[in-house]
């Protein structure tokens, strides 16, 4: 580790990452979304293997602690933290969406027609 300075220098390279922090950031969520001990969000297998999934069927790969609510990206509990992996989860989240409306939408008609 290398002290703070307010010399700067130029060097050539050809690319660059910065990396701005490993925080979750999950303080704001409410508790009942399943985290981790290091703040980040479970889904999927994760709930099920934290006992954290109370359903019948199995989550989403995306799916929260609470049904129909995905979470993406780098809040997500995964060794992966990419800018190209969240965008792809977050794509891949809306087809979650759609496919919980339609098998709510499924569940909730056959009740409707009873009433």
């Amino acid at each position: 580790m290398t002290a703070v300075t307010t010399q700067s220098s130029i060097s050539k390279r050809s690319g660059l990452f910065v990396f701005i922090g490993a925080d979750a950031e999950t303080a704001w969520l409410p508790p009942e979304i399943a985290l981790d001990g290091r703040g980040y969000v479970l889904t999927g297998d994760d709930l099920s293997a934290a006992g954290r999934w109370q359903l019948e069927r199995d989550p989403y790969l995306l799916e929260t602690s609470v049904p129909g609510i995905f979470a993406c990206g780098d809040v997500r509990f995964s060794p992966v933290k990419r800018v190209a992996a969240a965008v792809g989860e977050g794509s891949m989240a809306i087809a979650f969406v759609h496919q919980y409306l339609r098998e709510a939408d499924a569940v909730a008609r056959p009740v409707a027609s009873r009433l």
